[in-house]
C-alpha cells in the first residue's frame, strides 16, 4: 500500500496510473523524490517516473503523470491479444 500524495492533483493521477497496473516504489531515505511509479514490465525496459513531493506546479506534474502512463509502450504491447478469429478460406 502506497502512502497518500499530499496534493490531490497528483493523488488523483497517482489512482489513474495504479488503475493502469503502475506500481508506488519508495524513493528511500536519500531521495529528493516522494516516490517512484513503476510498470511491472520483466525486463530492465520497464516503465517508470519520479514523483515529486513539492514540484513547482503540482497541476503540470499531475498532467505529466498521466502522460506518462499513456505514453507507456509496456501496456499497449500486453493490451494487443491474438486474434481468435479467423475466416475459412
Amino acid at each position: 500500500m502506497r502512502p497518500k500524495h499530499p496534493n490531490k492533483d497528483i493523488e488523483a493521477a497517482l489512482k489513474y496510473a495504479e488503475e493502469n497496473d503502475w506500481r508506488y516504489q519508495s524513493s528511500g531515505k536519500s531521495s529528493h523524490a516522494w516516490g517512484k511509479m513503476l510498470y511491472p514490465e520483466k525486463s530492465r525496459e520497464g516503465c517508470r517516473l519520479s514523483v515529486w513531493s513539492t514540484p513547482k506546479s503540482p497541476v503540470n506534474h499531475a498532467r505529466q503523470i498521466i502522460k506518462k502512463v499513456d505514453q507507456c509502450i509496456h501496456e499497449a504491447e500486453n493490451d494487443e491479444e491474438p486474434s481468435s478469429n479467423k475466416e475459412d478460406d
